[in-house]
């Protein structure tokens, strides 16, 4: 069994007084690895990016012009290191708050020698707002995000009118945003919400089945089994 170290994360506050708003997540105290520790010293400074509070020019950050794609919580990031090997021709930006998740995809990317793969360790909402330019990027993937069950907590909810028009703001014309959960009443709020969004069209009449590029994670194979769904949304930036 391989050494533990803690993470250098706190529980955060779902409000944050400087914002004004509720956020989306809870940075819960994990521990690291010592493969996560490590990959975190020796790989972070290369392909993690501070926050900043002006656009981030992404020829300059992936040295490369190519299109990008911004993935919104990355998790243990097995799913954007798939994805992103699967589609070299294209830069994906990452975005997760959890320090044991950051290092576990920087250590698969040195695993996969993933050289179109860069990271922020961030708030997506802020990361959306200050950092990326307007009709800039060619997809967004937003997976399994917390769905947040209980009726009291939905404002928590990622998925929110306000948000998905600042997301569809960011996304060129012809450009798509990409949801899947495996919570029905979830599924059907994001139907709902991003049906509301003029700018967006959705591709389907309303789920869209799995792309070939998202793979199915190992719970999502055994919730499959078991008899659960899993529901993916496409929708197109048409205006």
């Amino acid at each position: 069994m391989s050494e533990k170290i803690p993470a250098e994360t706190d529980r955060q506050m779902l409000y944050d007084p400087s914002e004004r708003r509720i956020r989306s997540f809870v940075t819960r105290a994990g521990r690291l690895s010592t493969a996560q520790a490590r990959a975190l010293e020796t790989l972070g400074p290369v392909y993690c990016l501070p926050f900043q509070k002006t656009p981030l020019q992404f020829d300059t950050a992936f040295e490369r012009p190519a299109p990008t794609i911004l993935e919104i919580g990355t998790g243990m990031g097995e799913t954007t290191a798939t994805i992103a090997a699967l589609l070299s021709d294209k830069n994906f930006l990452g975005v997760e708050v959890h320090t044991p998740g950051v290092g576990s995809l920087l250590k698969l990317i040195g695993e996969k020698s993933l050289s179109n793969l860069r990271l922020i360790q961030h708030d997506a909402v802020e990361v959306v707002r200050d950092m990326i330019a307007p009709a800039s990027l060619t997809g967004i993937h937003i997976f399994f995000p917390d769905p947040w069950h209980k009726a009291r907590h939905n404002k928590r909810r990622l998925i929110q009118g306000p948000f998905v028009e600042l997301l569809t703001s960011r996304l060129m014309v012809g450009g798509y945003l990409h949801c899947a959960t495996d919570w029905q009443d979830y599924a059907e709020r994001m139907l709902e919400v991003l049906g509301a969004e003029p700018m967006l069209k959705n591709s389907e009449q309303s789920y869209a089945a799995r792309p070939d590029y998202r793979p199915t994670t190992k719970f999502e194979n055994r919730g499959l089994k078991l008899g659960h769904g899993v529901w993916d949304l496409v929708f197109i930036r048409t205006t």
